[in-house]
């Protein structure tokens, strides 16, 4: 059966998932750049920007899983971009360039209307309006079987975690103090319901922290 799964989501010793006064020229915030410093050590992460080299080790194989199996993913209006309120002819589409790194329908979360943005290499922006759920239903029906990835940012994780909705949590915790910004487990009336640790495996960078539904195996 599809799952919905998140993948790599970094998070600082104190719980932050993007450090204070995000915007525009620092999207993740004060500091909040450190949180991905360790992905472009690997060789995914050095793909990923055109770059060769880069280490082979855990880090890498936790980024080639989450990639592994997706069909479909669904992001949060911030994570999406920095533009607010309602689109009102905005040409923004996402902080990815014209061939993001998906390849694969997305679906943003969004209380304003707008037509979906095709863009090179497969990618698909759809804009949905009518809630989380109706997001996940499209996700998984576009992604044809196979699994959704779900995207940040740290609300829209807290969202579907509140709805019980994620199968597998992966984080990836950096040794770093942002002392502010955003959080991802508040807002949660006490504990991620249902989850329990399928796996542990810390690396010279980060520890990868790696949760599934009760009962569930994989």
């Amino acid at each position: 059966m599809p799952k919905l799964r998140v993948h790599n989501f970094a998070v600082s010793v104190d719980g932050y998932g993007a450090g204070p006064d995000q915007n525009a020229e620092q999207p993740l915030g004060v500091g909040g750049e450190r949180l991905h410093d360790w992905i472009f050590a690997t060789a995914f992460g050095r793909r990923m920007i055109g770059e060769d080299g880069g280490s082979t080790g855990v880090d890498n194989g936790f980024l080639e899983r989450g990639v592994q199996g997706i069909g479909a993913t669904i992001m949060g209006r911030n994570m999406f971009g920095p533009v607010r309120g309602g689109w009102d002819g905005s040409d923004w589409t996402g902080w990815w360039g014209e061939n993001p790194p998906f390849h694969h329908p997305v679906f943003v979360l969004t209380h304003h209307p707008r037509p979906p943005v095709t863009m090179d290499g497969g990618t698909v922006f759809n804009f949905v309006t009518d809630g989380i759920e109706a997001a996940l239903e499209q996700a998984f029906a576009a992604a044809g079987g196979a699994d959704v990835r779900l995207g940040g940012g740290a609300s829209t994780v807290q969202q579907y975690l509140r709805a019980g909705l994620v199968d597998d949590l992966h984080l990836a915790v950096v040794p770093i103090l942002l002392g502010g910004g955003e959080r991802l487990f508040e807002n949660l009336d006490g504990r991620p319901a249902g989850l329990e640790l399928a796996e542990f495996a810390p690396s010279d960078a980060v520890a990868h922290v790696r949760f599934v539904q009760a009962g569930a195996t994989g």
